[in-house]
């Protein structure tokens, strides 16, 4: 089996059986709803923060096999991360979604799966909907708020 063919059978398998899919997450601290208007990809994403570490987080939604994925691939990289941690290997799936070689590799898991994406402009942001979100929630739990709604456009 190649690596092209092992990274997909890793991403089907994110798709068909997600982690830490749920519609709700119990004492959360942060709700926020991200949609990619070009796609129709939505997703509402749910963390609970506990001693500066991302303890919860759950994510519900409808779209493509690699938003969901994503999503799913994600959710296992950033629970139980302190919440810089987690903000930063947001910004290196980010970078890895825009072509760069990933530096944290072992960090991602099965995140790093997704950089074939990248060859795919138009699905760079489907794979990104997820991290944005989990960036977003962060950010908004350190500014204190808990829920609101944003149209993502990543570039």
């Amino acid at each position: 089996m190649s690596m092209e063919d092992l990274y997909q059978e890793i991403i089907l398998d994110h798709y068909r059986k997600p982690h830490n899919q749920a519609p709700t997450l119990e004492d959360e601290d942060v709700h926020v709803h991200h949609s990619n208007p070009l796609c129709g990809d939505e997703m509402d994403l749910r963390i609970r923060v506990a001693d500066g570490r991302l303890d919860g987080l759950v994510f519900d939604g409808e779209g493509c096999s690699i938003s969901q994925a994503s999503a799913s691939a994600m959710s296992d990289v950033v629970i139980g991360r302190e919440l810089p941690d987690a903000l930063d290997l947001a910004e290196e799936f980010r970078r890895m979604m825009h072509g760069d070689e990933p530096t944290r590799a072992d960090d991602l898991l099965d995140a790093v799966a997704f950089q074939g994406v990248a060859k795919f402009p138009v699905r760079v942001k489907c794979a990104l909907l997820g991290w944005m979100a989990m960036k977003d929630a962060i950010e908004s739990h350190q500014r204190g708020a808990t829920a609101h709604t944003v149209t993502h456009d990543e570039e």
